[in-house]
């Protein structure tokens, strides 16, 4: 009996931290693909913690984040949801999944739905109003989002929950924060997404 309770909880558990993990997605992809009109109040503590992690480090690699999503989109295909799901595979193949490259996949992610639209808004003959735009966003961004759910929130569940899920991210960033902003524990964040992004850039490029 107990076992039974166990094993529920557990996928209640799993499903929830996927819920979650959809909606922070759905949330930052959103934002990426929204600027410059005024962003929504982030639907939880754990969203407006990835606005602000997610945004820093753009800022910090602004270029090579542009670049990888430029070569991804030339390598990817008519459906880049596969290829984006390779992608995360082999970002953390080492087995080394940590806060800076869960951050580094929004990131990229991010970048990659905004670099969709702008293609797709440039398409000659079409000339999209703000609802239009608008629409066509969140169109790609929930493909986008449901990759990244499957894997965060279901491939590597185990890992969240070890990590108090996106509570503990959320601790992360406030640790972060309390420690000053040029802190030892933002730079190994950095550090953590440049190990990524490395990786990344290896995957694109081979």
């Amino acid at each position: 009996m107990c076992g039974e309770q166990s094993a529920t909880a557990g996928r209640k558990m799993s499903c929830g931290l996927r819920k979650e993990t959809l909606a922070l997605a759905e949330d930052y992809l959103s934002l990426s693909c929204s600027s410059p009109w005024p962003a929504p109040a982030p639907p939880s503590e754990a969203a407006a913690a990835m606005r602000r992690a997610a945004r820093d480090m753009e800022s910090q690699h602004q270029a090579r984040f542009l670049s990888l999503a430029q070569t991804f989109l030339k390598q990817c295909g008519p459906d880049p949801c596969p290829s984006l799901r390779r992608v995360m595979e082999e970002l953390v193949g080492d087995g080394h999944l940590n806060w800076g490259r869960v951050v580094s996949l929004f990131t990229f992610t991010g970048v990659l739905a905004r670099l969709m639209l702008e293609q797709k808004s440039l398409k000659p003959g079409l000339d999209l109003g703000k609802g239009q735009e608008l629409a066509q966003g969140t169109g790609h961004c929930r493909g986008l989002a449901e990759t990244i759910a499957e894997y965060l929130g279901e491939e590597k569940k185990d890992w969240l929950q070890e990590n108090d899920g996106w509570e503990g991210f959320c601790k992360f960033c406030r640790s972060a924060r309390e420690v000053t902003q040029d802190s030892s524990m933002k730079t190994a964040l950095f550090a953590a997404a440049g190990v990524g992004l490395a990786g990344l850039t290896f995957l694109l490029v081979r």
